[in-house]
């Protein structure tokens, strides 16, 4: 039974951090692979910042080319939208009987854990990786790592984020160290973020 990590996120660029993140977790847990799930659009993010799905996906398919255990997925590009998490792992589940999903999140986002579509269904029945951040945990947060279903990873503190990046871009800035060498050369040559 093959073990999956999904990492969803807009990745609006993939940047190392994420990748950073991906391995820790795949070095240091039952995992067999992590799939980036490029969420077409969040319902609490507004879409006018977000570059292009397919550019979004082709990023992340750059970034992940000399990762064999980690893998790109535009499943929700096909789902109904908003994407909602549980919808999404319904519809793996149906597609790949024989495997098992997991969620990989930041600290930051279990407070709000609770709001989610289905939220009981999903703590109850998908184990959840939860990596770090600098934030303070919220009390309903902290409530929530006592679960069984949901771990925290001991994994290495990324503050690195693609708003920053994204306005590191428009304002001409280097961000080369921030990207995996694909991701930079891609976005180098266009007008993306500027």
């Amino acid at each position: 039974m093959k073990q999956i990590g999904l990492f969803f996120g807009s990745f609006n660029p993939i940047h190392i951090g994420h990748i950073i993140l991906a391995n820790h977790i795949l070095e240091f847990s039952n995992l067999d692979e992590i799939w980036f799930v490029v969420t077409p659009h969040n319902p609490f993010k507004e879409k006018k910042t977000l570059l292009n799905d397919q550019n979004r996906l082709y990023m992340v398919e750059l970034a992940l080319k000399n990762y064999p255990n980690m893998k790109a997925s535009n499943i929700e590009f096909s789902l109904p939208q908003p994407s909602y998490t549980i919808d999404t792992l319904a519809y793996l589940k149906e597609r790949h009987p024989s495997y098992t999903f997991s969620l990989i999140m930041g600290e930051d986002n279990l407070s709000g854990l609770q709001k989610w579509k289905n939220a009981d269904v999903l703590i109850a029945h998908y184990p959840i990786y939860v990596y770090p951040r600098l934030t303070e945990t919220t009390s309903a947060g902290k409530k929530l790592l006592e679960l069984p279903t949901i771990q925290k990873i001991d994994a290495p503190i990324i503050e690195l984020s693609a708003t920053q990046i994204r306005n590191m871009i428009k304002e001409n800035k280097n961000v080369r160290p921030m990207l995996p060498p694909e991701v930079f050369d891609y976005l180098d040559g266009s007008s993306f973020y500027k």
